[in-house]
């Protein structure tokens, strides 16, 4: 049995979940709504404020979308509930970061400024303070989309492992790399 499968998904209060004929689970809750289809083959139940995934068969396909589809289904619980967010750090001389609505100006010492435009389901906030780096935060119901945006955003100007500039999470540990050595 998977061990993440065969856990139940525990609901908050304030969370309903609906599951329709065609195996389409809806979670409504306090911060919005999230849908995710799950495969025809497992079984979803809810009984006493949980959520269960059962799977008719011990086959390697089906082991595997038991675990998958229950850590979705439970995302997207937190998600409704909790939601999540993403800190990302910009570390470099010059490097700016600015939210306009939905957009994302920033300045990461390239010859131009890069615009980014945002999906509405993620809130963007932007923190720059003197004597300290920018941060850019990052807020949304779907954990999926928000890892997906957060990614985005730091591949425009990955963290280099000498001096550490780029973009970085917030408490993301770099491995450093020493610089040259002079000659003796």
């Amino acid at each position: 049995m998977s061990r993440i499968g065969k856990l139940p998904v525990n609901l908050p209060k304030g969370v309903t979940v609906t599951i329709s004929d065609t195996n389409v689970v809806s979670v409504k809750g306090p911060l919005g709504e999230l849908r995710q289809a799950v495969d025809k083959d497992l079984k979803v139940e809810i009984e006493d404020n949980q959520i269960t995934l059962t799977r008719p068969t011990e086959s390697k396909n089906h082991k595997s979308l038991h675990g998958l589809y229950r850590a979705l289904i439970a995302n997207m619980v937190t998600g409704v509930s909790q939601g999540y967010k993403k800190e990302l750090e910009l570390v470099g001389v010059g490097y700016r970061a600015e939210a306009k609505g939905q957009q994302l100006e920033m300045s990461l010492g390239y010859s131009h400024d890069i615009i980014l435009q945002l999906p509405v389901e993620v809130k963007i906030e932007t923190k720059t303070e003197r004597r300290s780096n920018p941060v850019i935060t990052l807020t949304s119901i779907d954990k999926q989309l928000i890892g997906h945006v957060a990614a985005k955003i730091r591949s425009l100007r990955p963290p280099e492992p000498y001096k550490g500039k780029g973009i970085k999470f917030v408490g993301e540990q770099l491995r450093r790399k020493a610089g040259k050595s002079a000659s003796v």
